[in-house]
């Protein structure tokens, strides 16, 4: 049978040990490995590996060895409890020795848990265990875990209080984060707050999340569009002691402009076009990020990236005189003064 998105998420979390199998297949790798992961902790437990209630296969291994995953279904425990043989990465090239456990299976087996990439609808693998009126097939692809994931992902971790902004900061994060990524998060977060009783808050989440290429460009971005023209000498002297090019820098002030001004653009205000940033901006920056866009407004922001504009062809041009980094200095510093008028 097949399985939805939603409800193969419910099942991976709470499993019927009385089914015949489960086959999750998809171009994810990583995607799968986790499902899979949850599937058999459900099934076996902490301890089932170490009780030998775990049989794990490599598919490849089937077509020189047929009858092994027949047999793993078959084999006794010296412990209680439930049993999984597991195939991993299979392809049509395993697929008698698959079709065959299947079809031996019987009340008391251990239950068959398949893995493999991406299966086209005419897969004899795939066509089998959807047909089967006991076992599952699973597709999944490259979407964003549901609200109902990323909340069973938090209650694993031990977090159940989050608050709203959070939640969407999370969902948001969610969308950008490769799923161990973002599975890690969730488990630093959890680590973060410990020994913290309150809600997890849009602050934790900036704390917790992976820092881009960007953040360290991020003090003296905010000096500039904040208009503190006298701090800007220092940063940019650590910046140069740190290897921050020009060039680095001047991109880096071109992307933070120019998404003020989409943001301040936007037909629905700001706030909308903070909201529908790519890469997602969230917590303190993205408050931040929207008092700037206000501040600035469209009219003077189309001065700065013209400013920006000019400054980068003058940093690429092979007859500049002046030091680079004393172009871009100057650069920021017009910028600064130009965020007061």
């Amino acid at each position: 049978m097949k399985l939805s998105a939603r409800d193969a998420a419910q099942y991976f979390s709470k499993p019927d040990p009385d089914r015949t199998g489960v086959l999750i297949y998809g171009p994810d790798a990583m995607r799968i490995a986790l499902k899979r992961q949850e599937l058999i902790a459900a099934l076996v437990g902490p301890k089932g590996e170490e009780e030998m209630r775990l049989t794990r296969i490599p598919a490849g291994e089937l077509r020189k060895d047929p009858a092994r995953l027949g047999d793993a279904l078959k084999a006794a425990s010296f412990f209680p409890g439930p049993r999984v043989a597991f195939a991993e990465d299979a392809t049509d090239t395993a697929a008698p020795a698959i079709l065959a456990a299947l079809e031996d299976w019987a009340p008391g087996d251990a239950q068959l848990v398949v893995t493999a990439g991406s299966l086209k609808a005419t897969s004899k693998i795939r066509k089998a265990f959807e047909a089967h009126r006991n076992a599952y097939a699973v597709g999944i692809y490259s979407d964003p875990p549901s609200r109902e994931e990323i909340e069973a992902d938090l209650t694993r971790a031990g977090l159940r209080e989050v608050d709203r902004d959070a939640m969407t900061d999370l969902t948001n994060l969610s969308k950008e984060l490769d799923p161990g990524d973002f599975r890690q998060t969730i488990e630093k977060l959890a680590l973060y707050k410990l020994s913290d009783q309150g809600p997890v808050s849009s602050d934790d989440i900036v704390n917790c999340a992976p820092t881009s290429t960007e953040a360290e460009l991020d003090d003296v971005l905010n000096i500039v569009a904040e208009g503190r023209a006298a701090e800007i000498g220092p940063v940019m002297r650590k910046l140069q002691a740190q290897g921050v090019t020009p060039v680095y820098l001047c991109i880096g002030a071109t992307r933070h402009f120019r998404a003020l001004y989409t943001a301040a653009s936007d037909p629905g205000g700001a706030a909308a076009g903070i909201a529908r940033m790519r890469p997602p901006i969230f917590g303190p920056r993205r408050d931040r990020m929207l008092r700037q866009a206000q501040g600035w407004g469209c009219y003077k922001l189309e001065q700065a990236l013209t400013l920006l504009t000019d400054t980068d062809l003058q940093l690429r041009s092979a007859s500049q005189h002046a030091p680079a980094m004393a172009l871009v200095e100057r650069m920021m510093l017009r910028l600064s003064m130009l965020s007061r008028r």
